[in-house]
């Protein structure tokens, strides 16, 4: 189901197959601390992205390898960050040709915590650009109760921490270097600030979190849990329609009952 392995003869039967819908990963290019990897996020976006488009059959577009990194500064080596406009822009875009092919469920697969924002404005932009196309955006640390709470139980505003070091152990331990991982806790020093500050002035490594207590238990577990939940939206989305029909897009008030009476 990966979008770019299709014919333009099979994606119109792939989507008519999936209800009209299509995932997009979202990741990002940026530094995680002195024992992970700078691709974790986009890592992470295309081996979730992939699992559920096999459980599902939701065809996945390609996926985003950078994303709105700025706060993690020049400090260290590694990060590519682009501006949220582009961001926006570059989302917008492919929802636009993503729609030309069909598709008209749209679901943002976002692992990037500051591309939240940037991938919003997106959806604003497609959803007024296109009545009929549906877009939905899920940060992949929010898919559930249990998945939050896995990912801040050692920081609020976690990075490269237990949560991000198991799932790399469990699914990419390429991207590890567990002989750094014992030494790279720092701790969330955000609590109570009223400004976000960007990572260089909030941690000594660029790490929020414990990874030395990450386990590759922990990242299966976890990542299991994450697959079960984004296909449980994925499911309902492909079935969810508007409260209301279209044909009441932009009329005035009362307009409906109106058209009832007629």
């Amino acid at each position: 189901m990966f979008w770019s392995q299709r014919t333009w003869r099979e994606l119109p039967h792939d989507l008519v197959s999936a209800q009209a819908a299509a995932m997009l990963p979202v990741g990002a290019t940026e530094q995680h601390g002195p024992h992970l990897g700078c691709g974790v996020d986009a890592v992470l976006a295309e081996r979730l992205c992939a699992a559920a488009a096999e459980r599902t059959g939701v065809p996945m577009l390609p996926t985003l390898p950078y994303g709105c990194s700025l706060g993690h500064s020049r400090r260290w080596p590694g990060t590519i960050a682009i501006q949220p406009t582009t961001l926006i822009g570059l989302v917008a875009e492919i929802g636009d040709w993503a729609y030309y092919s069909g598709v008209r469920r749209l679901f943002i697969v976002n692992t990037h915590v500051t591309n939240a924002a940037p991938l919003r404005c997106a959806l604003e932009v497609l959803r007024a650009r296109y009545d009929e196309l549906m877009v939905a955006l899920f940060d992949s640390a929010a898919l559930s109760a249990r998945v939050r709470d896995f990912h801040v139980a050692d920081g609020a505003d976690w990075h490269a921490n237990r949560a991000e070091t198991a799932l790399m152990l469990a699914i990419a331990p390429e991207l590890t270097r567990p002989e750094l991982q014992p030494q790279a806790d720092d701790p969330d020093r955000t609590a109570g600030l009223v400004f976000a500050h960007p990572v260089n002035r909030t941690s000594r490594n660029g790490v929020t979190g414990n990874p030395s207590v990450a386990t590759v238990e922990h990242g299966r577990r976890a990542f299991e849990w994450m697959i079960e939940d984004l296909c449980a939206l994925l499911r309902r989305g492909q079935q969810e329609v508007p409260p209301l029909d279209e044909s009441y897009y932009g009329s005035e008030p009362g307009a409906e009952a109106t058209h009832k009476h007629a």
